[in-house]
Parts: C-alpha cells; sequence; structure tokens
C-alpha cells in the first residue's frame, strides 16, 4: 500500500473509492485509463461486508488497482478521518494482493455537489448520486495525474 500512485500496475483499470462514514462511493475507469465511471454506492455496514463488496466490483470490473480518496484536512495535514481511511486499507490490503494508492480527495464532494446543484438535481437525487460520483472526480484526478507523469 502506498500512498504514491506509482504503487499502480502501469495499465489495466482501476477502481476508484470514496469512504464515507455512512456510505462507499465507487467509480472505474476503462483499460486505458481515459475516463473514470461512476458505479455504485454502498451503505456501510461491517468491514468485511464493505470490503467484500468492494472487491467484488474489483473482480467484476477486472480491477488491477485501487485509487482511495485521502481526506485531508484543508492544511494537508491528516485528522481522524484520514487516519480511518489509512486503517481501512491497512486492513483491505490484507484481504487482496490489488495495489492501493491514495489520492488528495479534499473538496471533491463538495465539487460534486455543486455541479449537482447547477444541473438543479434535487436533493434526495443529489444525495443518491453524490457518493458514486465523488469516487469518479477522485479516479479522474488520479487518472489524469497518472498521464501526465
Amino acid at each position: 500500500m502506498s500512498s504514491d500512485l506509482t504503487a499502480l500496475p502501469p495499465s489495466g483499470a482501476l477502481l476508484g473509492v470514496d469512504l464515507g462514514s455512512k456510505t462507499i462511493g465507487i467509480a472505474t475507469s476503462d483499460v486505458r485509463r481515459q475516463i473514470a465511471s461512476p458505479l455504485l454506492t454502498v451503505r456501510r455496514t461491517k468491514f468485511r461486508a464493505d470490503a467484500a463488496a468492494l472487491l467484488a466490483e474489483a473482480r467484476r470490473h477486472a480491477s488491477v488497482g485501487i485509487v482511495i480518496g485521502m481526506p485531508l484536512n484543508m492544511d494537508g495535514s491528516e485528522g481522524p478521518r484520514a487516519q480511518a481511511t489509512r486503517a481501512f486499507a491497512r486492513n483491505l490490503a490484507a484481504l487482496t494482493e490489488l495495489p492501493i494508492a491514495f489520492w488528495d480527495e479534499r473538496l471533491s464532494t463538495a465539487a460534486v455537489t455543486r455541479t449537482l446543484i447547477a444541473a438543479d438535481a434535487s436533493r434526495k437525487r443529489r444525495a443518491a448520486l453524490v457518493d458514486k460520483l465523488a469516487a469518479a472526480y477522485i479516479l479522474q484526478g488520479a487518472l489524469d495525474r497518472l498521464r501526465r507523469g
């Protein structure tokens, strides 16, 4: 497990994860790593069930690595949410051979929410979409960075 994207294989689909306290947003990339697409939102229960759902999606989409959004504070420091994300990733790493990397997710949910508001999505519709769209936003940022080198 690495905070660095270089831990990921050079090609193949990646799974993007927005790890919230109540839900997990999941997205995938195409094998050429051009575009991230939102997949689904999983309601969190217990770690084993959450990890099983995430790894099932990784298998379903033939993912070669996982990018998890790291919820840094605005000053770049790590708070309790970042520590919880690292703990989740450590526990997940024990269950899979897939490499796991982190990507700064600051403002991802806010950006997605603004876009949905601009699209006149209702509050209920925004709630249903925001986590998986945030996962796609996080993954797209990582894909763009990987392409730039």
